[in-house]
């Protein structure tokens, strides 16, 4: 306000009078999203590996537990295979538009 009461404008509403900044958002975002399925990746080929281990050294009978785990291992695996692929041909489409 000022000294008449008056609340003065604050641009012509084209353009804001201040522009905020965005900061990023922890957490977030597909480098993030792929990070954590390789880590799950991983953590299933580690369980299946030791589930593997653990019925040749007779600590366990369980095969079906075992073979269950080392499938789904091998599952994830080649879906995240298929999704390198598919981020490496996006990238290299990406890389051929011109501008």
């Amino acid at each position: 306000m000022n000294k008449l009461g008056l609340i003065q404008p604050q641009g012509t509403g084209l353009v804001p009078a201040s522009t905020p900044k965005a900061e990023p958002v922890q957490g977030s975002g597909f480098g993030k999203i792929l990070q954590d399925s390789v880590a799950a990746v991983n953590n299933q080929m580690q369980e299946a590996e030791s589930l593997s281990q653990g019925l040749m050294a007779g600590q366990h009978s369980n095969i079906h537990e075992t073979m269950i785990a080392m499938e789904k291992a091998d599952l994830s695996f080649r879906m995240l295979t298929k999704v390198q692929g598919k981020v490496i041909d996006a990238y290299t489409e990406i890389m051929r538009l011109q501008l």
